[in-house]
């Protein structure tokens, strides 16, 4: 194993406990009719994640992180939910990050990369509403509507995630990634 590949390792580590921690030690609850959704920063910390370690080591991140988190709080029946979401957030995060061809500086790219990753989240948010309502009973119709219903936290973290991102990864990149390469 090279210097690079486990340093790769080692910051996937420590993002999926960054993740794991932004989740739990920041989540503002909100009433909605599916599901138990609240306002929290790990999928801005996932999608960094992604900027900075590239697909396989920032997916890997965000599953693990987003994925205890949802085991070890109550929501272990839904968390395979959560790893598919993870997985298509890193992918779309990844592939916008690869396609804008970001160069330091060139700030707009990186609230183009955050915007992708923010309406990507209200899409799988939505559909993960509809599926959960669906699991317990529910008819699709309905389900369809009560997703929707239920889009507010999802809409709320997308927009700390389009605005966040990008400062955060500034910041990052002028210090911490400075200093490693990975």
């Amino acid at each position: 194993m090279n210097k690079i590949k486990l340093r790769k390792i080692i910051f996937a580590g420590l993002c999926a406990a960054i993740i794991f921690i932004g989740i739990s030690l920041f989540r503002i609850n909100l009433p909605a009719i599916v599901g138990r959704p609240f306002i929290h920063f790990g999928n801005t910390f996932a999608v960094i994640s992604v900027m900075i370690l590239g697909f396989k080591y920032g997916a890997s991140a965000a599953v693990i992180g987003l994925g205890l988190f949802d085991v070890l709080n109550g929501y272990a029946a839904t968390a395979w939910i959560t790893v598919i979401e993870a997985v298509i957030l890193a992918a779309v995060t990844a592939v916008v990050f690869q396609a804008v061809h970001y160069q330091s500086g060139q700030l707009y790219k990186l609230y183009l990369v955050s915007l992708a990753a923010g309406l990507i989240k209200i899409i799988t948010s939505w559909l993960a509403g509809v599926i959960e309502s669906v699991m317990v009973g529910v008819q699709l119709p309905v389900a369809v509507v009560n997703a929707f219903l239920s889009l507010p936290a999802a809409a709320i973290n997308s927009l700390a995630t389009f605005l966040v991102v990008p400062l955060i990864y500034i910041a990052l990149q002028k210090t911490v990634l400075k200093r490693i390469r990975l």
